[in-house]
């Protein structure tokens, strides 16, 4: 997130530009629209909304552990999101509500907004600076360094943790009534679209927030 104004170095030990939030967008992409895509393709098909809604699931949980095997690596936000997944199946199973599977979505970005704002209030290691740090692996101990010995740089990341905090437990929040007020093939299109919104709004005030501190490390 806030590496948004940053270069990363690629692997092979030579330097690549890398545009963070085409990563993020590229990212959006297939964990939110392959998804969306495979549940309204089922429904499409005949497919009950227990059917696609599971399958759409399984599609999203089925990603998070191909990047982790790619990268060889189960990050933080993938342990939250792969155990929220789980209690999701779990529920919807046991309560046989379609709609569970709906909330799931809730229960992962409200998860994760809860570890952003801990992170912050807790001051150590703010994800945003682990954010940074993963689109700059080889900066990764200078980022630690700075932000250890750097006041601006620990207001920096501190408030931005708690910026996306704030808004991805508000996005989680919201979703809960749109779940049982809405239609549920209405439900899962807008939930999913606010979601996306959520994360550009982010996104955007984050590189302002870049641009405005002067807060940089190119």
């Amino acid at each position: 997130m806030i590496a948004s104004e940053h270069r990363s170095e690629a692997v092979a030990g030579e330097e690549k530009p890398v545009n963070p939030v085409r990563m993020m967008m590229r990212g959006l992409a297939f964990d939110v629209g392959l998804p969306v895509v495979t549940y309204y393709a089922l429904h499409l098909l005949g497919a009950d909304d227990w059917v696609a809604l599971l399958a759409a699931s399984g599609i999203a949980a089925t990603r998070i552990v191909w990047s982790a095997v790619q990268e060889r690596k189960l990050n933080q936000f993938a342990t939250v999101m792969l155990l929220v997944y789980g209690l999701g199946f779990a529920l919807a199973f046991v309560t046989g509500d379609p709609r569970t599977l709906l909330l799931k979505s809730s229960f992962v970005t409200g998860a994760v907004g809860l570890l952003f704002l801990a992170s912050a209030i807790h001051g150590k290691q703010p994800l945003t600076l682990s954010a940074a740090q993963s689109f700059m692996p080889r900066k990764s101990a200078e980022l630690a360094e700075l932000y250890r010995v750097e006041p601006k740089a620990r207001n920096h990341f501190r408030i931005s943790s708690t910026v996306w905090g704030v808004g991805l437990l508000t996005e989680a929040i919201v979703r809960i009534p749109l779940v049982y007020l809405l239609p549920i093939e209405i439900a899962y299109g807008v939930t999913e679209g606010m979601f996306v919104a959520t994360f550009v709004v982010l996104m955007v005030w984050n590189g302002w927030y870049v641009r405005r501190t002067g807060f940089k490390q190119d």
